[in-house]
């Protein structure tokens, strides 16, 4: 989850890089866009045991608008695990996934590249999502989102 990576304080270089990349992209102007959490990650925010950065990380998402877990994003979930896009051991995964997909969000901004930003994963969830009539997400980490300055001095 981004979140939790803006507020990582673990100095590994792989670490670092990424939360200085989820840093940057969270601070980019995002005007054409409706950033949006859920409850089940403010859930996973409120168990962040050290109390200083457990408010960090809330602090970061009380101002986005919040998904609500319905029984249909529960009944989502449960065909995701039914067709093993991942296991149950991810259900957090599975909760993000489904709320993404229910309320049509047009991405899912994560680090998860096990299950969700996977570009190996990423057929098998369209599959599934279409059999549910589902739009599927672009399933992208904070880095893809980032701009290239060459790009834009193009």
């Amino acid at each position: 989850m981004s979140t939790l990576i803006y507020i990582e304080t673990r100095s590994e270089a792989d670490v670092r890089v990424r939360r200085k990349w989820t840093r940057e992209w969270w601070h980019l102007p995002h005007a054409d866009q409706r950033r949006v959490t859920s409850a089940v990650v403010v859930e996973e925010l409120e168990r962040i045991p050290d109390a200083a950065r457990r408010e960090a990380a809330l602090a970061l998402v009380r101002p986005l608008e919040q998904l609500d877990y319905t029984d249909a994003v529960a009944e989502v979930v449960a065909v995701y695990l039914q067709h093993k896009l991942m296991p149950r051991e991810a259900i957090g995964d599975a909760d993000h996934l489904a709320l993404a997909s229910l309320y049509a969000c047009d991405m899912l901004v994560t680090w998860n590249c096990r299950h969700l930003a996977n570009a190996n994963k990423a057929a098998h969830i369209r599959r599934v999502n279409a059999l549910l009539g589902l739009q599927t997400p672009l399933l992208v980490t904070p880095l893809e989102l980032l701009n290239d300055e060459d790009e834009n001095e193009a």
